[in-house]
């Protein structure tokens, strides 16, 4: 399953959206997103500052192996319309040996209750099966997040666990779904569930 996902790496476009890789460019846009609390809320750790944000986007923009535990790719979400980057998918290697993979996205709330978080994802969901050759993606996700449980259900993935009180932040305790989906089901689902 060893890949190398290069820094020319090419772009995947969709109906209104580009998904490439970060350049330096975009700490700005990183920045409008990830600094909020009520994005970092989610994400179980503090909003990041511009320093962090350089620092994240310096470590996504090298390209990445996809071949060890814990590799990931990481994009950043642009609008075809629009200059800017609107928020980010990742998906990470979680066990090379069973295939086994995590999808999550981050977006700014101000482009919110668009489509464009399910658009995105749905892209990677099946970049992941197609060409790094993934058996399971699963998604984990803070259980008030309605946002992102509709976002899974959108993928045609299926809840297979509610974990309580498993993660603890300033805010306190949270519990996480785990949603999932195998292969073989996404090729059977050819659109998102409405």
């Amino acid at each position: 399953m060893t890949m190398y996902v290069p820094t020319t790496f090419q772009p995947v476009v969709t109906e209104r959206l580009v998904l490439r890789l970060f350049t330096a460019d975009d700490i700005e846009d990183m920045y409008a997103y990830q600094g909020l609390p009520e994005v970092a809320r989610y994400l179980y750790r503090q909003p990041r500052d511009r320093a962090r944000c350089a620092e994240v986007i310096e470590r996504f923009s090298q390209g990445t192996h996809w071949k060890e535990d814990g590799d990931n790719l990481t994009l950043a979400v642009c609008r075809r319309d629009t200059p800017g980057v609107i928020g980010e998918v990742t998906v990470t290697l979680s066990s090379a040996y069973a295939r086994q993979a995590e999808i999550g996205w981050t977006f700014h709330p101000g482009h919110g209750g668009r489509g464009y978080a399910t658009e995105a994802a749905l892209a990677l969901r099946d970049l992941a099966f197609r060409e790094l050759s993934v058996h399971r993606l699963y998604a984990r996700l803070d259980a008030e997040n309605r946002a992102s449980e509709r976002i899974c259900e959108r993928l045609s993935m299926r809840r297979e666990a509610h974990l309580i009180d498993n993660d603890r932040n300033d805010w306190g305790w949270g519990s996480e779904y785990v949603y999932a989906i195998l292969a073989r089901e996404a090729a059977d689902s050819a659109e998102p569930r409405p």
